[in-house]
C-alpha cells in the first residue's frame, strides 16, 4: 500500500470538491431538492465486505449528498441561528482533522493545550467577561450550558453541606431554575442530563418586551427562601433577540443567594460590538456563561464556549485523577474542565477565526447581519400580504403572512404563514424558518453569516415578494371559486 498516494489523490480531489461547492453556494437552491426517498437510495448501499479506494469513496459520498445539503454557509440562509465559517476557520477545521490529537490533556498535544488556553483568554475579552473567568470548549451551546449547570449544582448542593459529585442526588435538596417564560429548549434538556428534572424549571412573567419581570423573580426567590436556586437569564432570546435586564435582576438574585446563568447562545457576542453592548451591561457580574461558536464567531460547527466565575466548583464537578492519565503541572489540561473525555482539538478552529477576524472584524460582522436583519424585515414588511410582528433590534426579526383582502381566522392565517415559509424556501432563493410567538405562527429571520451581503438582501426581498404575488393570486381564484359554489 502506498500510503503517500493514498493520501495525496484523495485530499487533493477533496479540495476540489470542496472549493467546487464554496464558489457555487451563491448560485445553487439554499433548500435541499433531493427527496428523502432519493437521498436513501443513493446512500443506502449494501455493506462492503471487500475494502474500497478512498477516492472512490469520496467521489461517490460527494455525488450521492449532491441536492440533500442547505446552504447554510452561504449568505441568504436565514432559518435557525446559523453561521457559516469564515475561511480561516475552514482551514483549521481541516487542519484538526488532519492532525488528529486527542485534545484532553497537555501530555496528548500540548500545541492543543496552549491553543486552548490563549483561545480561553481571547474569549473572556471579546466577550467582556472577568478574566479570572475558567471556561471550557465544548462541542455547542447545549453542552456549554450542561457544564455551566454541573458547576452550579456542584456549588449550591456544598453550600447545602451535599457531595453531589460523591453522593449523587439521591436525598439532595432539590433545586429550582427560576428563568423567563422563554427559555430555550437546549436549557431545559442540560437540566434533563444533569437530573435535576424539568419540574426545577418554574418558568416567570415577562414584561411585553419579553424580559423577565424582577417583582415576578422576587416573589419567586421568597417562596424558595434558604433553598438552592438558579435564575437563568436570556441574551438574545431565540426569536426577538430580547436581553434581559442584568443590572436590575442579577443583584436581585444574588441578594437571594442564587446562582445566575446566562444563555447568550449567540447574543453574548453583542459585547464585541460598540453599537450594541449597551444590552450586555451588568451580564458581566452573573456567575456562569453559555455561547456558540458557529453563530456570530462563523467558525464550523462542535464549538461551543462556556465559561464560569467559581473556577473551583467548575473543576470539582467535570475533573477525574486516573492512574494512566499523565497530569501536567503548569500546563491547562482541558479534561479538568469539560465533560468530554477524548475529543478533538475544538481551540484550532476558534484560533484561527479570530485571529482572521480580529476584534474589529468581529464587531463589523455583528454590526453588519444586525443592519442586513432590519434591512431586511423592513423590506418584506412593506410587500403586500406581509406584517411586521417583530422589527429586529440586533439580527432576530418576526413577520406573519396575511392575506390582505380575504378575512382569515388567526387559525387560518397560522396555515396561510406556513405555507408562505413553505414556497419561499422552495424558491431555493433564500431559506427561513418558522416560529410561534405569542401563540401566533411567523417567520423567523436571524442573520449572523458572514457571507450575507446587500445583493443577498436584495435578491431575498424580490423573492419573497414573487411568492407573495403568486399566493396571493392563487387564494383570490380559488375564494372566488368557492364563493360561486355557495
Amino acid at each position: 500500500m502506498n500510503k503517500q498516494n493514498d493520501y495525496s489523490v484523495v485530499l487533493n480531489n477533496t479540495l476540489k470538491y470542496a472549493t467546487d461547492f464554496l464558489n457555487k453556494i451563491d448560485y445553487d437552491n439554499v433548500c435541499a431538492t433531493k427527496s428523502f426517498e432519493k437521498l436513501r437510495e443513493d446512500l443506502k448501499k449494501p455493506l462492503n465486505a471487500k475494502s474500497e479506494p478512498p477516492d472512490k469513496v469520496i467521489s461517490e459520498l460527494v455525488k450521492d449528498v449532491d441536492g440533500g445539503l442547505l446552504g447554510s454557509a452561504g449568505g441568504r440562509f436565514f432559518a435557525w441561528v446559523i453561521g457559516g465559517a469564515v475561511p480561516a476557520a475552514l482551514a483549521a477545521d481541516w487542519l484538526t482533522s488532519t492532525w488528529d490529537q486527542n485534545a484532553a490533556l497537555y501530555a496528548c498535544s500540548p500545541a492543543e493545550a496552549v491553543i486552548e488556553e490563549v483561545v480561553g483568554e481571547w474569549l473572556k475579552n471579546i466577550l467582556g467577561l472577568p478574566q479570572q473567568t475558567s471556561f471550557a470548549l465544548t462541542t455547542g451551546c447545549q453542552m456549554a450550558h450542561f457544564t455551566c449547570l454541573a458547576a452550579a449544582r456542584n456549588e449550591l448542593l456544598k453550600k447545602h453541606s451535599w457531595d453531589v459529585e460523591l453522593k449523587g442526588l439521591s436525598g439532595a435538596p432539590g433545586i429550582h431554575i427560576l428563568t423567563n417564560r422563554l427559555l430555550h429548549a437546549s436549557v431545559e434538556r442540560a437540566a434533563r442530563f444533569l437530573a435535576l428534572g424539568c419540574e426545577c424549571i418554574k418558568p416567570l412573567e415577562v414584561n411585553e418586551a419579553g424580559q423577565l419581570k424582577s417583582d415576578s423573580l422576587r416573589t419567586a426567590l421568597e417562596d424558595f427562601k434558604d433553598e438552592p436556586v438558579i435564575v437563568q437569564l436570556c441574551a438574545g432570546d431565540i426569536n426577538t433577540g430580547m436581553y434581559d435586564n442584568f443590572n436590575e435582576i442579577i443583584p436581585l438574585a444574588h441578594s437571594h443567594n442564587a446562582w445566575v446563568h446566562v444563555d447568550g447562545a449567540f447574543g453574548l457576542w453583542a459585547n464585541a460590538s460598540d453599537k450594541y453592548n449597551h444590552l450586555l451591561k451588568g451580564v458581566e457580574h452573573a456567575d456562569s456563561w453559555a455561547t456558540d461558536g458557529h453563530k456570530w464567531l462563523n467558525v464550523p460547527y462542535d464549538y461551543g464556549y462556556a465559561f464560569i466565575k467559581n473556577s473551583e466548583a467548575h473543576k470539582a464537578s467535570m475533573s477525574l485523577r486516573a492512574s494512566y492519565l499523565t497530569h501536567a503541572d503548569e500546563a491547562r489540561d482541558q479534561f479538568d474542565w469539560n465533560p468530554e473525555w477524548s475529543r478533538r482539538g475544538r481551540g484550532v478552529s476558534t484560533y484561527a477565526a479570530i485571529r482572521q477576524l480580529g476584534t474589529e472584524g468581529i464587531a463589523n460582522l455583528v454590526e453588519r447581519c444586525c443592519k442586513y436583519a432590519h434591512d431586511l424585515v423592513i423590506g418584506i414588511g412593506k410587500l403586500k400580504g406581509a406584517e411586521i410582528i417583530w422589527e429586529p433590534k440586533i439580527n432576530q426579526g418576526l413577520i406573519r403572512f396575511v392575506h390582505p383582502e380575504i378575512k382569515y381566522t388567526e387559525q387560518e392565517n397560522d396555515v396561510f404563514t406556513d405555507m408562505v415559509i413553505e414556497r419561499i424556501n422552495a424558491s431555493g432563493k433564500l431559506f427561513v424558518g418558522g416560529t410561534t410567538w405569542n401563540g401566533r405562527r411567523c417567520m423567523r429571520i436571524s442573520i449572523c453569516g458572514w457571507q450575507t451581503d446587500e445583493e443577498d438582501i436584495e435578491i431575498s426581498i424580490k423573492a419573497v415578494d414573487e411568492v407573495l404575488h403568486n399566493v396571493l393570486s392563487y387564494s383570490r381564484l380559488s375564494h372566488s371559486m368557492d364563493s360561486s359554489r355557495l
